[in-house]
């Protein structure tokens, strides 16, 4: 199946949304809660061309929770914008062409294809000051208390750094 292909079959967030069993009350939560900035649909409505937008992901991880539903609405309201999800491990030979590090399946991982659905980049699995912070300080914690960094660190982000950096790289491959 080719990337085209794929894609067109991938699960549009809505649907995506009322199938999660894992952490439902969690992801309806903080997709009803989501709020663009400004800045950032006005630079995501000026991104030339058209984009789509695939995610890897399984409902259980919490980083997908608080990012993918601020990806769904940033689609919701830029045109030019399409955005789909597929299950990591029903699509392994993607993951592991995307690996955090070169030997992490970590998700979500966002991938930027272009109108031709050719892919021109890729995003994951956390915003970069984050993902920094797990692999040298949260990493020695024990999770429980590696979580509560991250869970504050998302409430207070609100999905802002992601949205930031997804933009800047689809405006580079641009």
């Amino acid at each position: 199946m080719n990337m085209k292909e794929r894609y067109l079959a991938a699960t549009d967030f809505g649907s995506y949304l009322e199938s999660v069993e894992k952490n439902k009350d969690l992801w309806h939560g903080v997709y009803q809660r989501v709020s663009i900035p400004p800045e950032i649909l006005e630079e995501a409505r000026r991104l030339p061309s058209e984009w789509h937008l695939l995610a890897l992901s399984e409902d259980w991880c919490g980083d997908a929770v608080n990012l993918l539903p601020v990806l769904a609405q940033l689609a919701e309201e830029a045109p030019g914008l399409d955005f789909r999800v597929l299950s990591r491990d029903e699509n392994l030979d993607l993951m592991d062409a995307h690996l955090t590090g070169g030997e992490s399946r970590s998700i979500p991982v966002v991938l930027m294809l272009d109108e031709d659905f050719v892919e021109r980049g890729w995003w994951g699995p956390r915003p970069g000051p984050l993902q920094d912070w797990v692999v040298t300080e949260g990493v020695a914690m024990p999770s429980a208390e590696r979580y509560k960094h991250v869970r504050r660190f998302y409430a207070k982000d609100k999905g802002r750094t992601m949205l930031r950096e997804v933009l800047d790289l689809m405006d580079s491959a641009a």
